[in-house]
């Protein structure tokens, strides 16, 4: 018995607005498919953000369609929760999950926590709020009774643990349920596979880098998912990669090697079969930096898909390493001004929309606040509906509220 573990597709994600961007996610989450049912599982996890937005696009959702006909086809059935992209937190509110459910989707959520996969007990919850701590770990303390029952268990969770999650982090690690044979993670976009209780705790990461900061984990893991061999005595874990469809380049140049350093980038990306996004740090600045942008984008302009440059001036570049908040350059700027209100979907926003602004695409930038926009907030008049499906059960929490529940991205921390 072995099953297939991914968490984190964001399907309907367009970085940067660009279209581009959105097609990327779709691509790896086909090759994801395909490598699942070369792998001959029996049955697949997804540990939630199946989507970017819990109102997905038509081409989102028929992306899925096709991945999930797929499996269907080849008889590897699908447990799937809500991830905090998943779901608005509002009454009588429902993931996009429960439209694939007449195709053969097993949705996990509060009201069927629970299935039996032959003797495989899976569990599992939607994501849950810090706020509604309290009736997470109650939940999850049931889960764990049932599970003492049975000889093979799995939770499915989507939520950031203080020891691989250092900002705004839902559960304890000692918080856990200790009692199952494999923890099915979701919620950090990086790989972690680490042994808990009588088994092994798995993020497989997300299937694209969703964020730059993404990177380091990318470069020594890959992008994925996992596949768990359940026949032993313990779950033995396979890292399974697939290729990104568009490289991220990071490079550092100095000013007074500019003309080569160019030069060397172009020698790379011209073999690329689609245009990078590029990442580029001129040191030792010494003229205004908007020449220098327009040097980089007169030359790179049409090989990237999108320059994303940060300046450091000359004689400068000590203080910035002692002072952080004295980082020069319009990215740096931005983040430093922003830093202290402790959003970081706020400092991407801004950052995203400097560089589309900075390029003279007015379309794009619209669409990104627009989307940013729809993911974050609602309908005020429905302010007083705010609940979880959980709190529909259980007592109405004292202030009602209506928010969209994609606040906690920080997934390199």
């Amino acid at each position: 018995m072995k099953f297939a573990h991914l968490a984190d597709t964001h399907l309907g994600y367009r970085q940067y607005g660009l279209f581009e961007r959105e097609k990327d996610f779709y691509e790896v989450f086909d090759k994801v498919i395909d490598k699942i049912i070369e792998e001959k599982v029996d049955f697949v996890i997804h540990s939630g953000d199946l989507f970017e937005t819990a109102r997905p696009s038509p081409m989102a959702l028929l992306t899925f369609q096709k991945g999930l006909l797929k499996l269907k086809g080849a008889g590897i059935p699908m447990y799937a929760i809500a991830g905090n992209h998943d779901v608005v937190m509002r009454k009588g509110s429902i993931p996009p999950h429960v439209i694939f459910k007449k195709l053969g989707l097993k949705v996990i959520s509060t009201i069927n926590p629970t299935y039996l996969h032959g003797d495989i007990f899976i569990a599992g919850l939607p994501y849950y709020p810090a706020s509604h701590g309290k009736a997470l770990k109650s939940k999850l303390a049931e889960l764990s009774k049932k599970a003492s029952s049975h000889d093979k268990s799995i939770l499915v969770l989507h939520q950031g643990i203080d020891k691989y999650f250092s900002m705004n982090y839902e559960l304890e690690i000692g918080e856990i349920p200790d009692n199952f044979d494999y923890y099915a993670l979701g919620h950090i976009h990086k790989y972690v596979n680490d042994a808990y209780g009588k088994g092994r705790l798995v993020y497989p990461g997300s299937g694209e880098i969703w964020k730059t900061s993404e990177l380091p984990d990318y470069k020594k893991n890959g992008k994925g998912f996992v596949v768990v061999d359940f026949d032993g005595s313990k779950p033995v874990v396979k890292r399974v990669t697939v290729d990104v469809p568009r490289e991220f380049m990071e490079k550092t140049i100095d000013y007074n090697d500019l003309e080569s350093g160019i030069a060397s980038i172009k020698e790379v990306i011209k073999g690329f079969d689609k245009k990078p996004i590029l990442k580029i740090t001129i040191r030792e600045v010494e003229s205004d930096t908007s020449r220098v942008y327009d040097i980089i984008k007169e030359e790179l302009g049409d090989l990237a898909l999108m320059i994303r440059p940060t300046f450091v001036m000359a004689g400068e570049e000590l203080e910035l390493i002692e002072v952080e908040s004295k980082k020069l350059g319009p990215e740096q700027l931005l983040e430093s001004q922003l830093e202290g209100y402790g959003n970081s979907e706020v400092t991407t926003l801004a950052i995203d929309l400097y560089h589309l602004l900075s390029k003279e695409k007015l379309e794009e930038s619209q669409e990104l606040i627009n989307q940013y926009f729809d993911d974050h907030y609602v309908n005020e008049a429905e302010d007083s509906e705010f609940k979880t499906e959980e709190l529909q059960i259980e007592e109405p929490p004292k202030k009602k509220e209506d928010v969209q529940v994609t606040f906690s991205r920080e997934v390199e921390e």
